[in-house]
């Protein structure tokens, strides 16, 4: 990929912009047609007729169809408040629940999970189509705090790990780069043109009830007027599709190199869309909604042939890319051994060595797709002989890609010291802020690998408890409590008087399981928990949010590991149910929010010479008017809501700044590295985890 995060932000910006322009335009051409055939149906083009009524009608006529498409719009964009769990909802998704034994939903929330922590964002609700035969997925959202991800059940029969590996990167591409607020606000756009066609078919069917009536009086203009409107609104759906069609074909292409970048195996995405090619549900659903959805999905959601104003390239192009030895010709092949024996994921991972033995305990690594278990055949053993001849030639393609990244897989998920080109930003010091740019929302395998790690090193009964909506609120504070006896007793005093002696007991019992875990593992099993907090009620999340707050305090200061989690747990539950406005548009510079920008550089200065280099790359003309203050991490809180409307570029170069500021020193400690994943989390530019939180050491 050419560019970075903050560089699709400004592309994306552009892009929504024109989506606002070309909505515009839609818009005048409607109000136009509309205008047309309402001063046909009234006689007003007729010649001798009053100027002045002409005006009247066209202001009437354009005030009304402006005014329908508005309100139809505001009230579409009103129900999308509930984030992607409304949208998967609305297309007869169901919620993976907490405590699924489902093979096939593990997988999926394992994969899921892996890729969110790999990525550096929030969890998102996980949903699954389960009515759908055909293999397509989306994510949807207006922030990475209420983002869902859904899958159809076909996805979930038919796709082994890898390639429901590739699928889901490929969606939290459009996550992490931002792509579902513009999914959505497309929703909204286009119902509201659609809006207009369904007011002339109901206006149609009006006036004929009353046909004969009017002919007898002189003529009815209600059924001329229906007429406009539906060919009014079908021109705007076909305007809208043209949109649709601008705006997501180059994004796909995006998405899948993104998905390859993640998990560094072309070949599973490129399996999974063969299968849509070769299988005769390929990726159309069934749902009455898909045309409206067609733009957010995997696949093209259509059961119809590629049209001119698809959303989507076309798929043998798509699987080119991928992978340039592709022939097209394979797809007939394909689809004729799918036809006698049907793919089944479930199957294929038991032959890739994906799954492993039931008897395995938790700690060993489990296998994934880049990092084959001892039952995987090698590339030298094609599965072949294993699975069924429709799996062959997805397994044999996986293992090949397995086999050349098996030796720094297997370094990475063991928890193996980071090699020197791993993280820039903790090995070579020279360009460490460039390096940490380069990262934001831009995982890479080794992100993928430790955070398939740290997921491995968390017992099952623990995972478990942090997704359960009855069970994660106890082990969400029992985090929190210290391991200072004196420090301790005033938290359970406090937290007795805001949640009562049950809640404080159940807390505390987590606490005293939780005592042994890693440091480096508690933050990560705070993001996993969260999502789960989502499902509460606004009431009770503030009660939660409360308590934490009293446990932080307890002890007169806030530690770094302390602020970090309240503040990411504060900002998931806020916008998961405040979502930012509909189009709000970053457009603050660093020279409007010098102050916000100082006390940022100075809660990570340890030393006057850290701050100054900071300041240099920030704000350079400040460097000898401001005076090095150390200051704690709670003085950030006051200036998070301006940092968050700093335009694109200038987030860039305060990432750069805050990273020169913690490399000064030439090392970055746990608690710098929690700090700058937070700060970068808050200021939405998801940066995935950095080397040593896997390698277990302090420093790196």
């Amino acid at each position: 990929m050419t560019t970075n995060f903050f560089e699709r932000q400004r592309n994306l910006r552009r892009m929504s912009f024109r989506l606002v322009l070309l909505f515009a335009l839609a818009v005048l051409v409607i109000v136009i047609v509309v205008n047309a055939v309402v001063l046909f149906a009234f006689g007003a083009l007729s010649r001798g007729q009053d100027a002045s009524r002409i005006a009247g009608i066209v202001i009437v006529t354009s005030l009304g169809t402006i005014g329908a498409i508005g309100l139809a719009t505001l009230y579409r964009m009103a129900t999308l408040r509930g984030g992607g769990g409304r949208v998967a909802r609305e297309l007869g998704g169901d919620r993976v629940p907490d405590d699924t034994t489902d093979p096939q939903l593990r997988r999926l929330r394992n994969v899921v999970e892996e890729i969110a922590i790999a990525s550096g964002v929030p969890v998102p609700e996980i949903y699954v189509l389960q009515h759908e035969s055909a293999i397509n997925a989306f994510a949807a959202g207006w922030s990475t705090s209420d983002a869902a991800v859904a899958v159809t059940r076909g996805a979930l029969d038919s796709l082994n790990r890898d390639e429901l590996q590739g699928v889901i990167a490929h969606e939290f591409s459009h996550v992490v780069n931002g792509d579902m607020r513009l999914n959505i606000r497309l929703i909204g756009l286009l119902f509201g043109i659609l809006f207009l066609a369904v007011a002339g078919e109901t206006i149609l069917r009006a006036g004929a009830f009353t046909r004969s009536r009017d002919e007898r009086s002189g003529g009815n203009p209600l059924p001329l007027v229906g007429i406009a409107l539906i060919v009014a609104g079908y021109a705007g759906v076909l305007i809208g599709r043209i949109i649709k069609a601008s705006v997501s074909r180059k994004r796909e292409y995006l998405a899948d190199a993104s998905a390859v970048q993640y998990t560094r195996q072309p070949m599973g995405i490129a399996g999974a869309l063969k299968k849509i090619a070769g299988l005769p549900t390929g990726s159309g659903l069934n749902s009455p909604k898909t045309e409206e959805v067609a733009h957010m999905l995997f696949g093209t959601g259509s059961k119809k042939r590629q049209s001119l104003f698809a959303t989507h390239p076309p798929l043998a192009d798509r699987i080119k890319a991928l992978d340039p030895t592709f022939d097209p010709a394979q797809l007939a092949q394909l689809s004729q051994q799918w036809a006698q024996s049907p793919p089944n994921g479930l199957r294929e991972d038991a032959a890739l060595g994906l799954t492993p033995p039931t008897a395995q305990p938790r700690t060993t690594p489990q296998p994934s797709a880049a990092q084959p278990s001892a039952a995987q055949p090698s590339a030298a053993q094609p599965s072949a002989a294993q699975a069924s001849t429709a799996q062959a030639s997805a397994a044999q393609a996986s293992t090949a890609q397995a086999s050349a990244a098996q030796a720094s897989a297997a370094q990475a998920a063991a928890g193996a010291a980071p090699t020197s080109g791993t993280a820039a930003a903790q090995s070579g010091r020279v360009g460490a802020g460039e390096a940490v740019v380069a990262r934001v929302a831009a995982p890479d395998e080794a992100s993928f690998h430790r955070a398939t790690s740290l997921l491995q090193r968390l017992p099952d009964e623990l995972l478990a408890r942090a997704r359960s909506v009855d069970q994660v609120v106890p082990l969400v504070l029992g985090l929190l409590v210290s391991a200072d006896a004196g420090v301790s007793a005033r938290q359970r005093a406090d937290l007795t008087a805001l949640v009562g002696p049950g809640l404080t007991d159940a807390a505390f019992a987590e606490a005293a399981r939780l005592a042994g875990l890693d440091p480096l593992l508690r933050l990560p099993l705070a993001e996993i928990a969260f999502p789960a907090l989502r499902y509460r009620s606004w009431p009770h999340q503030q009660a939660v949010l409360q308590a934490v707050q009293a446990l932080v305090v307890a002890d007169g200061r806030i530690s770094t590991f302390e602020y970090c989690f309240s503040a990411l747990l504060h900002s998931e539950l806020y916008q998961a149910m405040h979502p930012p406005p509909h189009w709000h548009s970053a457009s603050r510079t660093l020279a409007r929010s010098r102050e916000e920008v100082v006390t940022l550089l100075s809660v990570l200065a340890d030393s006057e010479p850290a701050f100054r280099a900071g300041l240099a790359v920030a704000l350079a003309d400040e460097q000898k008017q401001r005076v090095y203050e150390r200051r704690p991490a709670v003085a950030l809180e006051p200036v998070w809501h301006v940092l968050r409307e700093l335009r694109p570029r200038d987030k860039e170069q305060l990432i750069r700044a805050a990273v020169t500021v913690i490399d000064h020193d030439q090392a970055m400690t746990v608690d710098e590295m929690e700090l700058l994943r937070t700060i970068c989390g808050l200021l939405h530019c998801p940066l995935p985890p950095l080397a040593s939180a896997v390698a277990g050491g302090h420093n790196p």
